[in-house]
């Protein structure tokens, strides 16, 4: 009897265990105590690669011998943290993070990801972890570092990232402007700004390096509805759909950092970003 009611009790509390690991069938990532999450390593203050460990990098499980470090990553290591997780990075493109959270290749992304509806209809989103501003940058010296307005960009080369809302939304409101073909990633974004063959970009990352050009608040800012401007600003950690699991317990890590919190994260991220160095 002994026997059987220790087996009923095992029983009881494997179910137990799994309906924390698991809910609406979908199995949380988490089970094995490692929050798997990807980010492109490559898009500088929120991520980036580098050769070592300062700074509080950690290693890129995918690409031996470089280490991802920035906002996201300083968000991902607060939230095992608090959970008692342990942290694994892996680079991924842009374009692979939302089907790599919808098959389960990696529980969350942490890659500056906005909170759009439409990807909404694809991943669930935690948080915002950042409430972030869209802006233009361009080089000192540039004709165009003194504008005040999206009229003072006309007739300037400009582009951004593909399948951003910078590129398919905010550059066609500036009138007169020669839109480039959108950029792959960020650094190749950054890239034709340095080489000259783009006056100006269009992003929601600080770069401290460049003009950064912030319209906010004036009549010469991109126009949006509330809602979409509240979708593209705030950002956000995706994950499968249904991983209830998993979301709360990201929320309730984000919930207890305030705007302040966040911000004074970021302006780390920009201090040690690989682009603020001399």
């Amino acid at each position: 009897m002994r026997r059987i009611t220790a087996i009923v009790l095992a029983m009881l509390l494997m179910l137990s265990l799994g309906s924390v690991a698991f809910a609406d069938g979908v199995a949380s990532g988490v089970e094995d105590g490692v929050l798997t999450i990807a980010m492109e390593c490559a898009y500088a203050p929120y991520n980036w690669t580098q050769n070592d460990d300062s700074n509080g990098a950690v290693p890129i499980a995918n690409v031996p011998g470089s280490y991802a470090n920035g906002y996201d990553v300083m968000i991902g290591k607060k939230i095992c943290e608090a959970n008692g997780w342990q942290l694994e990075v892996i680079q991924s493109d842009w374009d692979s993070l939302v089907p790599g959270v919808q098959t389960g290749t990696f529980d969350a992304v942490i890659a500056g990801q906005s909170m759009t509806a439409e990807r909404a209809e694809q991943v669930d989103f935690a948080g915002p972890y950042f409430y972030a501003t869209i802006v233009c940058l361009t080089k000192a010296g540039s004709p165009y570092a003194n504008a005040k307005g999206l009229a003072d960009l006309a007739g300037g080369s400009c582009t951004a990232q593909i399948a951003t809302i910078w590129y398919d939304t905010c550059l066609p409101q500036i009138k007169g402007a020669n839109i480039m073909t959108a950029a792959e990633t960020a650094p190749a974004m950054l890239m034709a700004l340095e080489t000259g063959m783009a006056d100006f970009v269009c992003t929601v990352a600080a770069y401290p390096d460049m003009v950064i050009l912030d319209f906010s608040g004036t009549d010469g800012d991109f126009q949006f509805t509330e809602q979409e401007r509240a979708e593209n600003v705030n950002i956000g950690i995706s994950m499968m759909k249904g991983n209830t699991v998993l979301h709360e317990a990201i929320d309730s890590v984000l919930s207890t950092m305030t705007v302040e919190d966040f911000n004074e994260l970021m302006a780390h991220a920009i201090e040690i970003q690989p682009l603020s160095e001399d």
